[in-house]
């Protein structure tokens, strides 16, 4: 379901990123690690962007270049902000107060490490801004096991206070409304809230937490907002990511089922955030999709291949084993077997191959056979060179086409050729040494290494000496 439209708000979303990847245990920020394919951090900018943000401002720490980078690379218009220290979540906010300053109607204020929030749950946030009848929307979440969360203090659906775990008392601890973390703030009330947070605590920090009670010293109403709790997990180690992984598969295995997609056992297929599976797919079980991969309608994906960045055409069938990498175009009824891998090549419409062959910086024709065990030599140890083969043409098995090198329009290839050279069209290539044939030679050679004292080494490849000269006898 789409995000509600909003086109008579503007909206300005400060994303705070500036955490570190401690709990990780890992050099990489920790916004940046992967669900899907895709980094949390850029779930959160296409969630808000989704949503109808107009302006995001992503609060980073001062030696996280990195996160600036992929904000930039996510969403080329979002400011970076900078949090040169770490005083609360409220002090993050304030690093964008210059954007803050600039009075959007709606504040957002969400977090880089929770990205599943849908957009249709930010939009439901700005909604309940609308009109004034709110100055404060905090995001919760409804559980049975509330330890450790912050509780939601409800009074006739307003929000009286958000009151800590440690700081609860006995009754409030049984309340099953919980704090997510995230706010929407009415924007021209948004900076003096923020203003208002001291930080008269433990920690000496400044709380966002602490802008209800702000809001309500001001006679403005507050209220929650109430969101499913697969949405709201907060990712701060390496178990919590898998979780968050999980919930997201489950999320892209069911929308390609709606939308007509056969999964023969979902919960083993890992799909990419960005994976497109037309009608009447079928993916068999133990398929891995990386990002950029498209899959024509009633084509089939057969167990443990591998595929990222590929497109495939209509009633095309991958697999089993196969492995299709980034840059490879399949047309319609291609076949790709088992133990192949192609990429960067344009495989044309019935072309079939079916075992133990690599295609790379390839293109070729329609209703083209290649044998087992072809290998297209493309890198010199310098550079990648291409092979173009025509339509209908027939490479025999235990061929390297040794790029670059055209083979034309229903050649032939031999089996276990070499090619170096162009080859003409409906022309038959045969690139081996000639057969040699010795008779006896292999009696012979039992008979005489069964002799007591013998010495005799294994004959030479083709019968050549170590001299170079023929070795016809014993």
């Amino acid at each position: 379901m789409p995000p509600p439209n909003l086109p008579d708000r503007t909206c300005l979303a400060v994303v705070l990123a500036a955490g570190e990847s401690l709990r990780m245990c890992s050099a990489q920020p920790k916004v940046l690690h992967k669900l899907a394919g895709r980094s949390m951090l850029a779930h959160v900018l296409h969630s808000l962007a989704e949503a109808g943000t107009d302006k995001i401002v992503v609060v980073v720490g001062p030696s996280h270049a990195a996160v600036a980078a992929e904000t930039k690379a996510i969403a080329a218009s979002a400011e970076i902000a900078i949090q040169t220290e770490r005083l609360g979540t409220a002090h993050a906010v304030l690093a964008a107060r210059a954007a803050i300053a600039k009075g959007y109607d709606d504040l957002l204020i969400v977090f880089a490490d929770t990205p599943l929030v849908r957009p249709q749950t930010f939009a439901k946030m700005r909604q309940a801004l609308r009109g004034g009848q709110n100055a404060v929307v905090a995001l919760g979440f409804k559980t049975s096991k509330p330890a450790g969360y912050g509780r939601f203090i409800l009074e006739n659906d307003a929000l009286i206070a958000i009151r800590e775990d440690r700081d609860a008392s006995e009754a409030e601890r049984t309340i099953e409304t919980c704090n997510a973390g995230l706010m929407a703030l009415e924007g021209n009330r948004a900076l003096a809230l923020l203003d208002a947070i001291g930080n008269a605590n433990s920690q000496k920090e400044f709380y966002l937490t602490d802008v209800v009670t702000a809001a309500r010293a001001r006679g403005l109403n507050v209220t929650a907002s109430i969101a499913a709790v697969d949405e709201v997990l907060g990712v701060n180690d390496r178990a919590q990511l898998a979780d968050a992984e999980a919930i997201l598969q489950m999320r892209l295995r069911t929308k390609a089922m709606q939308e007509g997609a056969t999964l023969l056992d979902p919960g083993s297929v890992t799909l990419a955030f960005d994976t497109v599976l037309g009608r009447d797919v079928v993916i068999e079980p133990h398929v891995v999709f990386g990002p950029g991969v498209r899959v024509g309608e009633g084509s089939t994906v057969r167990s443990f291949s591998y595929l990222e960045g590929a497109t495939i055409g209509t009633n095309a069938v991958i697999g089993p084993f196969a492995r299709l990498r980034p840059g490879t175009e399949l047309s319609q009824d291609v076949r790709i077997g088992n133990f192949v891998e192609v990429k960067a090549s344009e495989v044309g419409a019935g072309t079939k191959i079916n075992h133990l062959s690599y295609i790379g910086d390839a293109t070729i024709g329609a209703k083209t056979n290649i044998g087992a065990g072809t290998i297209i030599c493309n890198y010199d140890g310098f550079s990648k060179y291409r092979t173009e083969i025509g339509a209908h043409a027939f490479i025999g098995s235990n061929s390297a086409l040794v790029a670059p090198v055209k083979i034309g329009e229903g050649a032939y290839i031999g089996s276990g050729s070499v090619i170096t050279k162009d080859v003409a069209a409906d022309a038959l290539a045969l690139g081996r040494a000639r057969q040699i044939e010795k008779p006896d030679w292999a009696s012979l050679f039992r008979h005489k290494r069964k002799e007591p004292g013998s010495s005799m080494e294994e004959p030479k490849a083709a019968g050549a000496s170590s001299s170079g000269k023929s070795k016809d006898d014993f």
